[in-house]
């Protein structure tokens, strides 16, 4: 049984920018060559609702497969929901035809994770970040669209002579600044900001990252940062959710989040990251999950996670948790709360 609230915004956003109400993204699994027939559906996403204000950074964290980067892609329609509703500013996106969703899709954009994959290898770094000046047609004649090409890679604390080179002559970090330079070239107002660091050497992610804050505050973005790194996602992130199976977890301002995780599911999160110090290592309570994460085709009833939680109950096998507020903008999926 779904808790009212959940159907609502669970957050105390007056007005969000973006506004997700249980959304679900079901990919069909078919048997057979030739006719094909469905035979079942993988829930990568499962049911979400969450909301994101102007000009903060939600972070998104959870394991691998646990729908992460397909929640992101969804919301702003580079994957199409099966079912829900995403909000942008008021403007429902789901029932958006092709057309009025390109005139929208210049203030949502995308930072994708592979910098090595996601730049085309055949174009050069000016073509790359002029194709969507020239797709949006934003800005007309030749000589205006270099301007603007050695503006964006100034922006990014890149050489403007690098836009006649090509990706493969650039290191990651350099490549996934090229990525932050193209996605700004439309001048969004959201990014999905896809693990933009995991590729990258540590000290590389800390200018990624720096950058991406700077340019925050420069030109008033709001990001959905996902990724696995819970110090990264800390650092730069406004509020946090957790996610497992296609499911939010918990939800809650990052210091808040940190200092007082309250699912299971998080604490187990926290309790794999290492602390340098070797006595505060000693002293913490250890969290070991059994098992691996359930295939998404066949999530377990109830609580998604009792197949792995340490207190899980009978109750947590039959029945579902309703997403509530537990304390002031502290949400989270568990009955033991």
């Amino acid at each position: 049984m779904v808790h009212a609230a959940a159907s609502r915004n669970p957050s105390p956003v007056a007005d969000p920018l973006i506004q997700v109400d249980d959304l679900k993204v079901h990919f069909p699994v078919t048997s057979g060559m030739v006719l094909q027939r469905r035979v079942g559906s993988i829930r990568a996403v499962d049911g979400v609702t969450f909301a994101i204000a102007d000009g903060e950074t939600f972070g998104l964290v959870g394991e691998s497969g646990s729908g992460k980067s397909t929640l992101g892609r969804a919301i702003i329609r580079l994957q199409r929901p099966t079912a829900g509703n995403v909000m942008y500013a008021g403007q429902q996106i789901g029932g958006m035809n092709g057309r009025e969703l390109r005139s929208l899709r210049s203030r949502l954009q995308i930072i994708f994770q592979d910098p090595y994959a996601s730049l085309d290898p055949r174009m050069s770094v000016g073509e790359i970040i002029r194709e969507p000046l020239v797709v949006h047609r934003l800005v007309s004649g030749r000589q205006q669209q270099r301007r603007r090409v050695d503006e964006l890679l100034s922006l990014v604390g890149l050489n403007t002579e690098m836009a006649r080179r090509y990706p493969h002559e650039f290191s990651g970090g350099q490549r996934q600044r090229i990525g932050i330079a193209r996605a700004l070239a439309v001048s969004p107002h959201f990014i999905v900001a896809d693990e933009p660091v995991s590729a990258l050497d540590v000290s590389i992610q800390a200018q990624i990252i720096n950058l991406m804050k700077e340019l925050q505050e420069q030109l008033g973005l709001t990001y959905l940062f996902i990724g696995h790194d819970l110090s990264v996602v800390r650092h730069i992130s406004t509020r946090v959710g957790v996610m497992y199976l296609g499911k939010l977890m918990e939800t809650a301002p990052k210091h808040e989040l940190y200092d007082n995780p309250l699912h299971p599911y998080t604490k187990a999160l926290f309790a794999a990251v290492p602390v340098p110090d070797p006595e505060l290592e000693a002293q913490r309570e250890r969290i070991i999950l059994e098992g691996d994460i359930p295939s998404p085709q066949f999530p377990p009833s109830g609580c998604v996670f009792h197949t792995r939680c340490p207190v899980a109950t009978e109750r947590c096998k039959v029945e579902t948790p309703a997403y509530r507020e537990v304390t002031h903008d502290h949400w989270a999926a568990c009955h033991l709360l």
